[in-house]
């Protein structure tokens, strides 16, 4: 009994960890890779609004900026209608939203 406890595989130790090291880099290249490049396209869309540009929130509202501040914006969403919000709140330009669609 002692003898069969004695002759366990040697390599198994060693995929084992060749499996998580592949997990890893499959979920790095299917998932965080992506979001960081996607969050980095946020952060310079938000950078570069300017007065004109068509933009929707995150509470789904289609407005046009009027004026950019550091950390916020004022929108107009219909004649006479205006809104201060936060920057981070602008989730989209419907101009690239239209032509992911027509893709």
């Amino acid at each position: 009994m002692l003898q069969a406890a004695a002759q366990q595989p040697q390599g198994a130790g060693w995929s084992f960890w060749i499996m998580i090291a592949a997990m890893i880099l499959i979920m790095w290249l299917f998932m965080w890779r992506p979001e960081s490049k996607r969050r980095k396209q946020m952060q310079e869309f938000l950078a570069n609004l300017k007065k004109g540009d068509k933009v929707i929130t995150a509470g789904g509202i289609h407005a046009v900026v009027k004026e950019v501040k550091e950390t916020t914006l004022l929108i107009e969403v219909d004649s006479n209608v205006t809104l201060r919000v936060e920057k981070n709140m602008v989730v989209a330009d419907p101009s690239t939203q239209q032509a992911d669609e027509k893709k």
